[in-house]
Order: C-alpha cells, then sequence, then structure tokens
C-alpha cells in the first residue's frame, strides 16, 4: 500500500501551523491557565479557516472531510497545546452527530451541527469506558455527549445534553485548559439518542476515533518538546561547552525522536483505516494510541531531565506541553490498556 498526504492536505497543514503559531503562544497558554474559561479569538479564526467544522457534512456548512484530512490538523493542535475543545468537537462529537442526522435519531442533530460549523457550540464528549470520570472540557462546553449504564451490564445509553440542563462540578486538572468537570444530571428519554447494542456499536466507534484523534495531538505535543529540549541543549552550558554536545545527552534526544518517528507513520496509518472503515481499523487505533502515548511520555522524560528542575516551573515553556502530555497520555486509555485491548482482539481471532 503506498499512501501519502495529497498536497491539498499539506497546504492546509501550513496553513493551520502559520495562524496557531501566531495565535497560540506560550504567551496565550499561560494566560488560558491563569483564565480557562476565557474565550479568544482563536476558534473564531480557526472555524473561518474550516477547521472546526472540517467532519461536518457539507449540507450543514462543514467540509464534509474525513479522519485523514483531520489526522495532521490535531497534529497541529497538539503542537501549540491547543486549549480549545478541537479534538472533543470535530473529531469525536461531530461524527456521532452526523450519525444521528443521517438516520434522523434526533431532531437537534442538524442544527447542532449547523452551529458547530458556524463556530458558536462546543462539545465535550464522556468515555463510555469510565462512566464516573471527569470529562474533558465538560466545565465550558455548550453541548455534552454522555452516557448511563455499561456495556457489560448490557444496558448502556448515549445522551446528549445541553449544558444549560446539566450541573457541572468542576474537578482541579494537572492541566487547567482542559477545564474536567463532574456533570450531574438525570438521564431522560429526552436525551437519550442511543442504547442497547446500538449504544456499544457507537461507544466502539467513539473509543476508535478518540484513540485515534488522543494519539494525533500526542504526536505535536512529542516534537514540541524534543525541539524545546534540543534548544535548551544547544544554550545551557556546562563545564565551559553546550550539554548538547555531550554524547549522554545527544543519546535521550535521539532515542525520543526515533520514538516519535516510529509512532507517526503508525498513526497516519490509523487514520486511513478508519477512514475507509479498515476490517482492522479498530486495532490500529490502539496500536497509534499506545505508540503516541509512549512516544509522549518518553519525550516528556527526556525533555524534563535535559531540563533539570527548571523544567517543570512556570518560567519555563516546558511546563506548559508537559502537563497535556501526561494527561492525554492516559486519556481514552493508557498505553497498556490499547496493548490489552489488541491482544484480545488477536486472541479472539478479530
Amino acid at each position: 500500500m503506498h499512501f501519502a498526504f495529497s498536497e491539498q492536505q499539506t497546504e492546509f497543514r501550513d496553513a493551520v501551523r502559520q495562524v496557531l503559531g501566531k495565535e497560540c503562544t506560550t504567551d496565550h497558554l499561560r494566560a488560558a491557565f491563569d483564565h480557562p474559561e476565557a474565550r479568544g479569538t482563536r476558534w473564531a479564526t480557526l472555524t473561518e479557516l474550516g477547521v472546526v467544522g472540517l467532519t461536518v457534512p457539507e449540507d450543514r456548512g462543514g467540509l464534509g472531510l474525513g479522519p485523514v484530512d483531520l489526522v495532521l490538523l490535531l497534529e497541529e493542535a497538539g503542537r501549540v497545546a491547543l486549549p480549545e475543545p478541537l479534538l472533543e468537537t470535530t473529531a469525536l462529537a461531530v461524527p456521532l452527530l452526523a450519525g444521528l442526522a443521517e438516520a434522523g435519531g434526533r431532531d437537534a442533530a442538524p442544527a447542532w451541527l449547523d452551529a458547530i460549523a458556524a463556530g458558536s457550540l462546543s462539545a465535550a464528549v464522556a468515555d463510555p469506558s469510565r462512566p464516573t470520570a471527569p470529562v474533558a472540557g465538560a466545565d465550558g462546553a455548550d453541548l455534552l455527549l454522555l452516557t448511563s449504564g455499561t456495556a457489560a451490564d448490557g444496558d448502556l445509553e448515549l445522551h446528549l445534553v445541553e449544558a444549560s440542563s446539566v450541573t457541572i462540578e468542576p474537578v482541579p486538572s494537572l492541566d487547567p485548559t482542559r477545564r474536567l468537570g463532574i456533570p450531574r444530571w438525570t438521564p431522560s428519554a429526552e436525551s437519550r439518542v442511543l442504547s442497547g447494542v446500538d449504544a456499544v456499536a457507537a461507544a466502539d466507534r467513539l473509543a476508535d476515533r478518540a484513540a485515534l484523534a488522543t494519539a494525533a495531538v500526542l504526536l505535536g505535543l512529542t516534537e514540541r518538546m524534543i525541539d524545546i529540549a534540543a534548544t535548551y541543549a544547544k544554550e545551557r552550558q556546562q563545564f565551559g561547552r553546550p550539554i548538547g554536545s555531550f554524547q549522554a545527552v545527544k543519546h535521550l534526544l535521539a532515542g525520543a525522536q526515533v520514538r516519535l518517528e516510529f509512532a507517526r507513520p503508525v498513526v497516519y496509518g490509523a487514520a486511513w483505516a478508519l477512514d475507509r472503515s479498515a476490517p482492522d481499523a479498530a486495532r490500529a487505533a490502539s496500536v497509534a494510541k499506545a505508540y503516541a502515548s509512549d512516544a509522549a511520555t518518553e519525550a516528556a522524560r527526556v525533555s524534563l531531565q535535559v531540563h533539570g528542575a527548571i523544567g517543570y516551573t512556570w518560567e519555563c515553556d516546558l511546563q506548559l506541553f508537559l502537563k497535556r502530555a501526561w494527561a492525554l497520555a492516559e486519556a481514552w486509555g493508557s498505553a497498556a490498556d490499547h496493548r490489552a485491548r489488541v491482544l484480545d482482539g488477536l486472541v479472539a481471532g478479530s
């Protein structure tokens, strides 16, 4: 199989990189840490570029594109640790809403898709496999995808709930821009969109999309941490020489870079598999998340070791990316969780 991104896809990525390089600097991230509830102009800018509505169907005002088109943009979002919920809204909520709208399963779905394409609605999505866990982005989202019951008990239900009807209990987060919250709500027939086997199938597809999307963001975070560490190693002097000239430091950074270079094609391959609904798409998504989580945690360890204790201080830019990487490495399944999922699938012959 030969796979390569098209010229249009790489040009779109480059355009987004240029915009985010100006509108999501480390100064902007520090401001978001101090005031995570504040909404700046980035979401509107990304909407104008078509990024927010990229997966929204064309008849609802979006671009109607899929995972292969989105994966590069999520990587760019990771490179700058984008505070806005692009992953939750565009990568996760939109495909579910689009499926409901196509099946006629929820009258409000088309209107919600229109609002997302217009940049006036953001979403938060609960992990069905962790029903009691805090939901990333819940504190500040306009629309929430929540679950009740469990797949194991056969009573899993998916609910779409507007924020105005939910009480969010904020939860302290290592990365304040993710705005964790526990929804306090009561499931109802009016909010329920799927149940039983349909809900389980939708939850499985959601898990695959979430694994891929989170992996893509982790690629960008990994590259940024390595870049920061490499730059610091060129500037920091020890024994009259830049620490980057020492073989031990070179080996640390090279090892982290190798992990990244192995993870990147795996993530791109998973995007291709999901885009085409390949039989092994679920396995590919899990492998991608495992590789990307490993690469990110290794880059975090190495970059922090290169910096020393100063790497975790407020004044150092590295800490902005460390926190997001550590959080996302565990979100939607850790590397160990996804290896176990792959193993279970192989044992079951799927």
